[in-house]
């Protein structure tokens, strides 16, 4: 196994070039695809000649599988879970014939499993089907609103197809994460595209980057949070750090305005003052402004008393700050 380097290497790269001429085999980086409809990731090579269409044999953990070249790749992008691919050689001609008919295999059993998941009446929805190369597992992917007593269609894919089956159930994400799609920006769905997993995400990065808090505008297509509203969350927070809240008051030259919202892209925040005069703050304009403290007030109400009835059933005297 040719030992992963730590950093990314290219061709531009001097490490890379004393490696080459140290005698060692160089590594070369391509984008590959195990299926069209797939997600694209990162695996190394010592050929340097590979171009887009090639077909490959991958080393997988399982195994071998072929997949084909998508592109070049300047070297493995942080947090690839697949950076550890290696492309060991060609397909062969019976290689290539047995991997164009691995879609058609797989899309039978797809259709033959759910023929018998409607015979059982199972309250499952299949997903995808995904055949290893060398025909030693199926695995069967599948979405339910709860856990699902699939033994008996187990016995009868494996009476079927006579080898290992495994069914594994997911989440919408990684549904539309197979499915694939178009989002909201008109582009393909990042999760179909590049993210190889899915980070937490809150309403709060939705409010820090002021965006409307109108459900159909930050939902994508699996009815969940935008993955993307992490992507830039980080940045608003550190743009908006020291910025003035919504709601506070400044003063600035003897008249006081209260923030109405804050514009972190430049920097600049908007505020009206009590007689209605709306106004744009510089980052120099707002920094050198005073702060208006809210007045404490006290409440001298005193306590009052309430009855209320306590473990036992008697009555007892509470007081509570007015």
């Amino acid at each position: 196994m040719t030992e992963q380097p730590s950093a990314p290497q290219t061709a531009d790269d001097p490490s890379f070039i004393m490696e080459s001429s140290s005698g060692e085999k160089a590594l070369y980086y391509y984008k590959i695809y195990f299926r069209k409809e797939g997600q694209r990731f990162t695996a190394n090579a010592h050929l340097a000649d590979l171009v887009p269409g090639d077909r490959v044999m991958v080393r997988m953990e399982h195994g071998v599988e072929p997949a084909t070249i998508a592109d070049r790749s300047p070297g493995v992008p942080e947090g690839d879970r697949a950076a550890g691919f290696h492309i060991q050689r060609r397909v062969s001609e019976e290689e290539d014939e047995k991997y164009t008919l691995l879609t058609q295999l797989e899309h039978e059993a797809f259709l033959l499993c759910q023929d018998r998941i409607r015979a059982l009446h199972l309250p499952m929805h299949l997903v995808r089907v995904e055949r290893f190369f060398n025909g030693s597992k199926i695995i069967f992917y599948f979405t339910a609103e709860s856990r699902v007593d699939f033994r008996e269609l187990v016995k009868m894919l494996v009476h079927e197809f006579r080898t290992r089956i495994e069914m594994r159930q997911i989440g919408v994400r990684h549904e539309t994460q197979m499915i694939g799609g178009i989002g909201h920006c008109g582009r393909e769905l990042c999760c179909s595209l590049f993210l190889t997993s899915f980070d937490s995400v809150s309403i709060k990065m939705a409010k820090t980057q002021d965006l409307p808090l109108n459900p159909a505008k930050i939902s994508g297509v699996c009815n969940r949070l935008l993955c993307c509203l992490t992507y830039e969350y980080e940045n608003y927070k550190t743009m908006k750090k020291g910025m003035p809240r919504v709601g506070r008051q400044i003063e600035f030259e003897g008249t006081v305005y209260q923030v109405t919202r804050l514009i972190p892209l430049l920097g600049q925040v908007a505020a009206i003052s009590s007689q209605g005069e709306e106004r744009v703050f510089t980052e120099d304009q707002w920094r050198s402004a005073d702060p208006v403290l809210k007045a404490v007030t006290r409440k001298t109400a005193g306590k009052r008393s309430r009855k209320m009835k306590n473990d036992t059933g008697k009555d007892q005297e509470a007081d509570e700050e007015g």
